[in-house]
């Protein structure tokens, strides 16, 4: 755990006793503070009551005498509406901020307590609305087979306040969230990433104006001599690139025009200057443009940080890949089944369907804005589609004559796919099941990785003894 300094002996109101909320609690009251929690739901305020933390309803509390509103990254900052507790917190004149923002104001206290030793902890923050999570652990893997100190955490895993206390040879690698950066004033990452943007999450930002200043606000408070890593394929990435008044690589699948400092990343391959610089193919991990782009960043990230050429070209190779994101879970026969369940939108799913020449694609859930009809290009990729959940019966109208059959649960629609990929297997040889949804998982299930945990066991349960994934 990292404690918090800077609130010591003075009040904090926490809102919100999930993951990031509990764990800012612990780290409030290590540094000195007093925190004072509550939450709508009465799971967690048991959960804090347990631990001995003081549980407060602050529909009725004195605002006055806090030093800030720590929120919850779920509760909406700005839109639809400010969540109670920030109209309570600003009519007092109390700051909202969040868990990345107390996590940075700790490493910059130690970082300024430490200024006598050699180096210090450096901070990797990635972004994007696709990809960050792969790319976060894909930096932790290659910085971690460098032989340097290396948490990863964040958004993906481990809280970021959960952490590990700082040390000088410590490297930080963290993924935070558009909600976590909405709430951050003084975040300093040494290298910074934003992979890439598309609509998502407009309800809690306003449009696509908010969200995008959501995201640039990763490289708000670098420092002279900091790393902006920008993925320029989209046009919002493209603007914040060149509004940046510091160094900047860019990312692109584009090999011209030329983009200055950057890398190109197609499928299989990273180049600079026109140079093969790395061959993605022996990574069984990083199929796809979308992987090699993740791959460039991560090489980009590596080096910044002083790993060479050799040993960061090294880690990418040996990747094992990363949970529900097109994991090969199973191989039964000539079948084999990709968990891609942390595509929780339509850009999610189009990377997965785009490495595959055909698939028999398991989609459906909570649609987002415009479902899958940005998908249409890839429909001739895909044998049949299997659709669950909500989405079903509008994904199937955007189907149209593309072959697909409605299951309404993942169980069936594993079952259907396998049985219909193994007869195609017997003429054509090795075929895909791609589990991929395009949606988010909660009419069904508690999140992404309970969808995908699913998935494998449907999986598993096909065959006595299906082949190891490795």
């Amino acid at each position: 755990m990292i404690p918090v300094p800077g609130f010591e002996g003075r009040r904090v109101a926490v809102f919100g006793l999930g993951r990031s909320g509990i764990t800012a609690a612990r780290a409030l009251q290590a540094g000195g503070a007093i925190p004072i929690l509550w939450d709508d739901g009465v799971s967690g305020r048991m959960q804090a009551q347990a631990e001995d933390f003081q549980v407060q309803d602050l529909t009725v509390a004195d605002w006055s005498g806090f030093a800030a509103l720590v929120l919850s990254p779920g509760a909406p900052l700005t839109h639809p509406k400010p969540h109670w507790t920030v109209e309570r917190a600003r009519a007092a004149g109390v700051p909202v901020i969040g868990d990345v923002e107390l996590f940075a104001r700790a490493i910059a206290s130690y970082s300024s307590l430490s200024s006598g030793l050699t180096g210090g902890p450096r901070v990797v923050a990635i972004t994007g609305t696709n990809g960050k999570s792969t790319t976060t652990a894909l930096i932790g893997w290659v910085l971690k087979s460098a032989g340097l100190t290396v948490h990863v955490g964040g958004n993906i895993g481990i809280g970021v306040l959960a952490l590990p206390e700082p040390t000088p040879d410590a490297v930080y690698v963290i993924e935070v969230s558009s909600y976590q950066l909405d709430l951050t004033t003084t975040f300093a990452p040494d290298v910074a990433i934003l992979t890439n943007v598309s609509p998502d999450h407009l309800d809690r930002h306003g449009g696509m104006a908010g969200y995008v200043a959501a995201k640039a606000r990763i490289f708000a408070g670098q420092r002279p001599g900091a790393v902006a890593i920008i993925g320029v394929d989209d046009p919002w990435g493209q603007g914040i690139a060149r509004d940046l008044a510091r160094r900047v690589i860019t990312v692109s699948s584009d090999p011209s025009p030329a983009r200055g400092e950057g890398y190109v990343a197609q499928a299989g391959v990273i180049m600079k200057d026109g140079e093969r610089i790395a061959d993605l193919t022996p990574a069984r991990s990083l199929p796809g443009r979308h992987n090699a782009q993740n791959a460039a960043f991560a090489y980009a990230a590596a080096l910044a940080l002083g790993v060479s050429h050799a040993a960061a070209v090294k880690g990418l190779l040996t990747f094992p890949g990363l949970a529900h994101r097109m994991e090969t879970v199973a191989q039964i026969g000539p079948v084999r089944f990709v968990n891609d369940s942390k595509a929780t939108n339509a850009d999610a799913a189009r990377q997965a369907l785009a490495s595959y020449p055909s698939v028999f694609w398991i989609a459906g859930g909570v649609p987002k804005a415009g479902g899958i009809d940005d998908l249409t290009d890839l429909f001739p990729r895909v044998t049949r589609a299997y659709l669950i959940g909500q989405a079903a019966p509008a994904f199937a109208e955007t189907l149209g004559d593309t072959p697909h059959v409605i299951a309404h649960t993942l169980d069936a629609a594993v079952t259907a796919a396998a049985a219909d990929a193994a007869d195609a297997a017997a003429a054509g040889g090795e075929q895909i099941v791609l589990l991929s949804p395009a949606c988010a998982s909660f009419d069904q299930f508690a999140d992404f990785e309970a969808r995908g945990e699913a998935f494998r066991a449907a999986v598993l349960n096909l065959a006595p003894t299906p082949e190891s994934a490795a």
